[in-house]
């Protein structure tokens, strides 16, 4: 019998510009939900890891150095599974929601990207991808649902540091 090794899984980021400090009563249903939404997602089929700060979530872990800006990293087997939890269920109703609470983006605010199975990112590392998917579109390197790449064949390194 062959045993199959998962060589790869999906990192995901994607940060949302505050309309309202956390503690207001403007976010309060989006405050309140973040720990049950969190617990679907720890048990969803396909789900790995996801970033943890105080409190259990990361809405206090400072990214690109904006204190307005909240993030969120997560690692997940593939696309498939991320899909499935993002549109279905409570993550989907606030999803429906978001307009209440985080500004329009005028740039690119989620990206993924294929990390070696075990590898969990930084936000550093996160930070760059999306950077990356801001200045040069969709590519291996980062990308997006609508614009996915597949992982690294079989046998081939895969690397975390920027291309060339």
């Amino acid at each position: 019998m062959t045993e199959t090794v998962i060589a790869h899984e999906l990192a995901q980021v994607n940060i949302a510009r505050l309309k309202y400090t956390l503690d207001s009563p403007e976010l309060k249903d989006f405050v309140d939900a973040l720990d049950p939404v969190n617990a679907v997602a720890d048990a969803a089929e396909g789900f790995v890891w996801r970033l943890r700060g105080e409190g259990g979530n990361a809405t206090a872990v400072p990214v690109l150095g904006d204190a307005w800006l909240i993030v969120n990293m997560s690692v997940w087997r593939d696309t498939d599974a991320l899909t499935a939890f993002m549109y279905r269920g409570t993550h989907r109703e606030l999803l429906a929601r978001r307009r209440e609470w985080f500004e329009r983006p005028a740039e690119a605010m989620t990206a993924l990207w294929w990390v070696p199975a075990g590898h969990r990112p930084a936000v550093a590392e996160a930070e760059d991808r999306l950077l990356h998917l801001r200045a040069h579109g969709p590519t291996p390197y980062a990308f997006t649902l609508r614009a996915t790449f597949p992982p690294r064949a079989a046998g081939e390194a895969m690397a975390v540091s920027r291309p060339a």
